[in-house]
């Protein structure tokens, strides 16, 4: 896929200085991006006749250079810099993936555990689904969430516990997003790449939104289990995640009891963890066969952060699941989906379209399924197999997976060789507005991902995003956004601190009079909500902010180049796994030539060095909002 048309939209943007006018070229150079036909990004290659594609035999040694390394770490991880890919290709293929793939042999001591803010206090266990059910329990037991009503006579009474439920609320969200940007740094720094790729892998399949959950502690804890259990075998995999309690909670299991069986759990079972859902004339299991799994998983339950079984909630009777009869219980259920062809086909092509391409031809997808299944579902030697196979290498596997949003910031911070992920701007925060936030999945399906990442809107903004994090805000344009509170509660701290009552503080316009009464109520919400963040902030932890360490100059210098067409050179060989064409090319040259001026990539005159700096940050931008940057 060419850069251009797009060559002389590019080379009148340059004209104009990234010094002077930012948004100026910025936008026109995106603009020449979105007018590339969108139908070609992800478009396979026409491989007619290849004989690899489809080839699980290993690819041979003499054939595994440097492009099949960095082909590997792209999709084994998230790439990485030119240093990190000649270590691979010294390794040879065999010890390559040996090296990606028994992570465990890697010291990863260094990475920092999350670093939690201790936001739960006594008696917030089990957190309220609403207020509602916060005052109710208040008004039954005289206290909820572990704090007390006040004495009869008092002014709102339930205020107490109406504003400790608003905590609640809004420091587990401060605490996941905290969460997210220490998992979103750890894939950035981690010597396993894999680990957190199949991590991220995990996330997706067996999706849980901290908007249902609400608790970090929780969401952390999946965090863990799913990284423990990356790349072991799917049974353990899948054990895990149903004794996991953010995923009980998440599919209301604790209301899956005998004689009322919820059928979330079994049928989310079936269809989005192992077989898939029921397509065409293929159909795998019947609605009786969900009504039975649902049955079996009966008593899965959870004293908070533990998994328990509740033998007097467990329907222990009868049940008949795919043909076979018994009392059949969870675990009983998942070794009968495991023996079936569909689960290995399923699993294994979700595993391969995520790690090689969406085009999966059938015949290929049901051999890598038998053998999956086979090796009693061990995913490493799955993972063996794709990672060597000629199929992997093939040219329709190279470069024609559109990063995720997650995937895309990730990739080029390790690209980059950065020491830890730019919290300026907000890496999760970006990846959100592209259409994918840690930790906050749409559904429980996950991220549709694949082609739908890209639309001219979505092109648009990762061109901003990457904008921002080359030409970052200062730290004081910044500040903290996770401090920044809703005007609408801001308004209330600003009129009480005037010396309003909560009444006039609290009322929707203009509180003109600071003499009203306060309202004969039990609670007032909006209060409640002011104070939830005014304290959530007082114990949530801040985000250390900072943007990207990175000197382009001396990485440029430090590859040898010499002159402009060097420097240029040397950014599309490290970032772009898509080759530009000539006139591309080109067209950076002039644009990185114009932006110099007189300046040469040496210079040591004062001011040199920056003014060198921005120019390359300029055409590295430009680099970064080509749709060529959008695959991998």
């Amino acid at each position: 896929m060419a850069l251009l048309p797009g060559a002389q939209a590019l080379s009148s943007a340059a004209t104009l200085k990234h010094r002077v006018h930012p948004e100026s070229w910025a936008v026109a150079a995106i603009a020449w991006c979105v007018a590339l036909p969108l139908a070609a990004i992800g478009a396979p290659v026409d491989t007619a006749g290849h004989a690899w594609v489809g080839d699980l035999a290993p690819l041979a040694e003499s054939e595994f250079g440097y492009e099949q390394a960095a082909h590997l770490l792209e999709r084994a991880g998230f790439g990485g810099t030119p240093a990190e890919i000649r270590e691979l290709v010294a390794l040879g293929l065999e010890g390559a993936v040996a090296r990606l793939v028994d992570y465990e042999a890697v010291d990863d001591s260094a990475l920092a555990p999350f670093d939690e803010s201790g936001i739960w206090d006594p008696g917030m266990d089990p957190f309220p689904p609403s207020r509602a059910a916060a005052v109710r329990r208040a008004r039954r037991h005289g206290r909820s969430l572990g704090v007390d009503v006040l004495p009869e006579g008092s002014s709102r009474p339930i205020q107490p516990v109406v504003d400790k439920f608003f905590y609640g609320l809004r420091s587990n969200v401060l605490e996941t997003r905290r969460l997210a940007l220490w998992w979103a740094d750890r894939m950035v720094v981690t010597p396993r790449p894999l680990e957190e790729k199949m991590t991220l892998f995990w996330h997706d399949h067996f999706a849980t939104s901290e908007v249902k959950v609400r608790d970090a502690r929780k969401m952390h804890l999946q965090n863990r289990t799913l990284r423990a259990h990356a790349t072991a075998d799917f049974k353990s995999v899948v054990l895990a995640v149903m004794r996991d309690p953010a995923m009980l909670v998440y599919l209301d299991n604790r209301e899956n009891v005998k004689d009322h069986p919820n059928e979330n759990f079994g049928r989310e079972l079936l269809e989005l963890f192992t077989m898939g859902q029921n397509s065409g004339d293929t159909r795998n299991y019947t609605e009786q066969d969900v009504r039975e799994a649902s049955r079996a998983f009966t008593g899965w339950t959870n004293d908070v952060l533990d998994y328990r079984f509740d033998a007097e909630l467990h329907d222990d009777g009868p049940k008949t699941f795919l043909g076979r009869g018994g009392n059949l219980g969870g675990e009983e259920v998942l070794d009968i989906i495991l023996e079936q062809p569909a689960t290995g086909e399923f699993i294994a092509g979700k595993v391969y379209r995520y790690l090689v391409r969406e085009d999966l031809d059938a015949a290929l997808q049901v051999e890598l399924g038998r053998r999956l299944r086979e090796s009693g579902y061990e995913l490493k030697a799955l993972l063996r197999t794709i990672l060597s196979s000629r199929d992997f290498y093939s040219p329709p596997s190279v470069a024609t997976q559109i990063k995720s949003p997650v995937a895309l910031f990730v990739s080029t911070y390790r690209k980059l060789g950065v020491p830890r992920a730019p919290t300026v701007p907000d890496m999760n925060s970006l990846a959100g507005r592209l259409g994918q936030q840690l930790l906050y999945p749409p559904n429980v399906a996950g991220w549709a991902g694949g082609r739908t990442w890209i639309t001219p809107a979505t092109l648009l903004e990762r061109g901003n995003a990457m904008r921002s994090v080359l030409f970052p805000p200062t730290l004081e344009e910044f500040g903290h956004p996770d401090r920044r509170m809703p005007g609408i509660y801001r308004q209330v701290g600003e009129r009480l601190t005037r010396g309003m009552t909560i009444t006039a503080a609290t009322k929707q316009g203009d509180a003109a009079s600071n003499t009203l009464a306060d309202a004969d109520e039990e609670y007032n919400t909006r209060y409640g909500g002011y104070r939830g963040y005014v304290v959530a902030y007082e114990r949530v932890k801040l985000v250390p902010r900072h943007v990207l360490d990175v000197d382009l100059r001396a990485m440029v210098l430090a590859a040898g180049a010499t002159d402009v067409e060097g420097a240029v050179d040397h950014l599309l060989h490290r970032f772009l796994r898509v080759p530009l064409t000539g006139r591309g090319r080109a067209a950076l040259v002039r644009h990185l030539k114009q932006e110099l001026e007189s300046t040469g990539l040496d210079a040591q005159d004062p001011g040199a060095p920056q003014k060198v700096e921005e120019a390359l940050r300029s055409t590295l931008y430009l680099v970064f909002s080509s749709p060529e940057y959008q695959l991998g």
